[in-house]
């Protein structure tokens, strides 16, 4: 199985704008979603897609697929429209998000969404899934690799501890995970609310590879995965420093955002900064 697109850096960057304006008009069409978290992952997501997943939408249940579970599934317009712009998902389904019964739930569901690995959204239980994914392909022997993708108020939860003592217990290499780390949760600054830092240094004393980078710029991210040693013995971490709300300046870096929908006006604003 290959990888369905490998494009360089720059063309990622074009991709995550698009995935941005996507957001932005789903969002404000739906009236409703987490704006913040969906654009500060849009880089994370587009290099994922573009470049570094080996998965194609024509064999979603090749059994040597790379695994991606979006953990903070809050995020999840920001997946539906990295999705959309790679093939696997209509665009007029962007129009149907969060209406009732529709195939784009305010959360990943498996069974509703192609494409889609786990039903996410209570926070803290991605990881755990992902060390069991990644432990399984150990003991069946196949080569896939299994990402995950959290939230850095989402650490708070103790269940991604646990779980990351069985990855490195377990020497899970074939997993990688990727720390949305905007510095900004619900309601205020995670450092607030419940330090995390040293981060580093936690996922260190862990038994974990550490590597930290600017998540909002797909060179740095990219030249971070592929160069990862998938035979040390040892499960990845990437700290990708984000900011919240990239890519609109009045939305960058702001809690009121993490929930708030753009009125018409700002909509307008915020195209013309994406183009």
């Amino acid at each position: 199985m290959e990888q369905e697109f490998n494009l360089l850096p720059g063309q990622i960057a074009a991709k995550a704008r698009e995935i941005r304006r996507k957001v932005i008009r789903t969002n404000v069409h739906a009236g409703q979603g987490h704006t913040g978290a969906d654009l500060s992952e849009a880089d994370i997501l587009a290099s994922l897609y573009f470049r570094l997943l080996n998965i194609s939408k024509d064999r979603l249940s090749d059994p040597d697929r790379d695994r991606l579970i979006l953990s903070k599934g809050h995020g999840v317009c920001g997946l539906y429209c990295t999705l959309t712009e790679a093939g696997y998902l209509d665009e007029k389904l962007l129009e149907t998000y969060l209406q009732f019964d529709s195939r784009l739930p305010g959360h990943p569901v498996r069974q509703k969404t192609p494409g889609i690995e786990l039903n996410t959204g209570a926070l803290g239980h991605g990881m755990a899934v992902a060390v069991g994914l990644a432990l399984a392909a150990k003991k069946s022997k196949r080569k896939y690799r299994v990402f995950i993708v959290t939230g850095d108020g989402e650490l708070q939860e103790g269940s991604n501890w646990e779980a990351a003592m069985a990855a490195a217990h377990f020497k899970l290499d074939n997993l990688i995970w990727i720390v949305d780390r905007n510095t900004l949760q619900l309601a205020d600054r995670t450092e607030k609310i419940m330090a995390l830092e040293p981060l580093d240094e936690k996922f260190k004393a862990f038994g974990f590879d550490v590597h930290k980078t600017d998540g909002n710029d797909p060179a740095k991210l990219v030249a971070v995965v592929e160069g990862l040693d998938m035979t040390c013995g040892k499960p990845h971490v990437i700290i990708a420093r984000t900011t919240k709300g990239k890519g609109v300046s009045f939305i960058e870096d702001s809690a009121p955002w993490h929930h708030r929908i753009p009125t018409a006006e700002e909509l307008a604003s915020a195209i013309k900064e994406l183009e």
